[in-house]
């Protein structure tokens, strides 16, 4: 039994180191989908963090740089805009070790969905979702070295 005690602390103390080591401006930056299918560089403005497209193998032409028409978008207006360089996540605040309340936008769908992210491990773990929390798809991430 005090094995399964110690067990269980040392499982709750990394949990806390892991949180200790994320600070509210952890997500900055640039980050690789683990798929290796799409870019986003994730930013501050005011309260709120946001992420922008940076290329994905679903936004742009079969060149692998031309970005594509945001055609799906429920705004008529957007529909003709270029997908690469859009701020497709938002709303993303600070709370307690995560990022809550954001949205996301999904240009090849069309659709936007309810996110969260949180970081573990230097992962970043991103959570879109419709309703519910449960009722979605975390896509993990790395950071992407971007050349200057």
């Amino acid at each position: 039994m005090k094995a399964l005690k110690f067990t269980f602390i040392l499982v709750l103390m990394a949990i806390a180191s892991l949180r200790a080591q994320t600070n509210q401006n952890s997500i900055l930056g640039a980050w690789e989908s683990d798929e290796k299918d799409v870019r986003m560089e994730f930013f501050k403005d005011g309260n709120e963090y946001k992420g922008k497209l940076l290329w994905g193998n679903q936004i742009v032409e079969a060149d692998g740089k031309t970005s594509k028409k945001d055609v799906k978008n429920p705004d008529k207006n957007l529909r003709a805009r270029n997908i690469i360089g859009i701020v497709s996540l938002n709303g993303l605040k600070w709370d307690d070790g995560e990022y809550t309340d954001g949205k996301i936008y999904d240009p090849p769908s069309g659709k936007t969905y309810n996110c969260k992210a949180w970081i573990e491990k230097d992962k970043l773990h991103l959570r879109g979702y419709l309703g519910f929390s449960m009722l979605g798809k975390t896509v993990v991430w790395h950071r992407y070295a971007t050349a200057n």
